[in-house]
């Protein structure tokens, strides 16, 4: 069961220049929705970034080399089948997709992006998903998100959105996304693709920085299983479709608004990907403070949330702070003095002294362990610097998800 996630989607407020259809192209062996088709207005711009795995997919690869010769006038998501580690015909069908998706909106292949997500090492239905274009394209609306959002889900148990309209200096600008993920979640990036799309007015070299930074603080700061995908994405367009002025200096207040508005919705979206994490019961913030540096700081809060020890215990509503404590002294920090470290589950103080705190029960712990959202905060008193990663619990239901995931 998720953690905290509603199975109601919020109110979506459609963005200008944005059109999303869908369809069941039977890729996925449940007959669920997974094609999708995104297209765009024809002066938008689009941002995006990109797994880091050595061994990512086709579709990662032609996103990239068409992304760098063009802005892209659609995007096409299927699920059910990640077109990973499937060589030279993977490049060829993910190419092919793209000029079937050309074809039905009267542009160049290169103006399409490529997105997949499911099963590594399968062909691509090519048949079923050339059929299944003609259908998602006459799907196509303004209002449609709900519709793709079901196409791009996996092991997804609920879809995660998230619309509002803002102000940024004085206009209202409207932004929406939605993103997938369960398992294999694990910077830099994770099993995610997230969709975002504003109708704001901005330059696309501004577009890409804010898009850089705040999935740096968002996706790039969740983890799941510790498994980098071979496929993850995440795109953020802007239509230019608000009436504003454009945004064209990043030390503009408009600017600075804008970044600090993308990167809470992203933040949310990674916080719903974590929640709703394969098997999860618990949702867990690991909070770093007091660190000479912020890779420091994320040594050790990675450590912790990566730890499958930690994570069992959180899972059995376990106080086990030795589990932390290990955790965080193997976590490489070069000369940290474990006698200065204080470690916290929620406001109840663990770890003090090189031990356990003198003032510390176990009823103490055992209360804060009980509820399904539950926060440590490790104090290195060393600098200046602070880092959060979001994590779940490990549960029997991890095991079982990924055991059958084939079946």
């Amino acid at each position: 069961m998720p953690v905290g996630l509603a199975y109601e989607l919020p109110d979506i407020h459609p963005v200008a220049g944005v059109y999303l259809g869908a369809t069941a192209a039977k890729i996925k062996k449940n007959g669920k929705t997974d094609l999708v088709v995104i297209e765009f207005a024809p002066e938008s711009v689009t941002a995006a970034t990109f797994t880091t795995n050595a061994c990512c997919a086709a579709p990662v690869h032609v996103a990239k080399k068409h992304l760098a010769k063009t802005q892209p006038r659609a995007l096409l998501i299927n699920s059910g089948n990640a077109n990973a580690a499937t060589g030279e015909s993977g490049f060829a069908n993910a190419k092919q997709t793209c000029q079937w998706l050309a074809d039905e909106l009267g542009c160049e292949p290169e103006e399409i992006l490529p997105f997949s997500t499911g099963v590594i090492g399968e062909p691509l239905p090519m048949n079923k998903i050339q059929l299944g274009l003609v259908a998602a394209v006459a799907d196509r609306a303004i209002d449609h998100w709900p519709h793709a959002m079901a196409g791009i889900m996996t092991t997804d148990i609920v879809p995660k959105m998230v619309s509002r309209v803002v102000s940024i200096d004085g206009h209202d600008i409207t932004i929406t996304g939605m993103a997938k993920g369960s398992g294999m979640i694990h910077p830099n990036m994770a099993t995610m693709l997230g969709f975002v799309a504003t109708d704001a007015k901005i330059t696309e070299e501004l577009l890409q920085a804010c898009l850089s930074q705040a999935v740096k603080k968002s996706f790039n700061r969740i983890t799941v299983d510790g498994d980098t995908s071979t496929n993850d994405a995440c795109t953020l367009t802007a239509t230019q479709q608000a009436d504003m002025p454009s945004i064209t200096d990043a030390e503009s207040t408009a600017y600075k608004a804008f970044a600090v508005e993308i990167e809470r919705v992203m933040t949310e979206l990674a916080q719903m990907i974590v929640r709703d994490g394969e098997g999860a019961t618990k949702f867990i913030s690991v909070e770093v403070n007091g660190g000479l540096s912020e890779a420091e700081c994320l040594k050790v809060a990675h450590a912790v949330a990566l730890s499958p020890l930690v994570k069992t215990a959180m899972f059995a509503s376990d106080p086990n702070w030795g589990r932390i404590l290990a955790a965080v002294g193997r976590a490489g920090v070069e000369q940290l003095d474990i006698n200065r470290l204080e470690i916290f589950l929620g406001d109840v103080c663990i770890v003090r002294d090189g031990g356990r705190a003198a003032d510390y029960t176990e009823d103490q712990g055992q209360k804060v362990m009980k509820a399904e959202d539950i926060s440590v905060r490790i104090e290195l008193n060393r600098g200046q610097h602070s880092e959060t990663v979001w994590t779940c619990d490990f549960s029997y239901d991890y095991v079982k998800i990924n055991a059958e995931y084939r079946s």
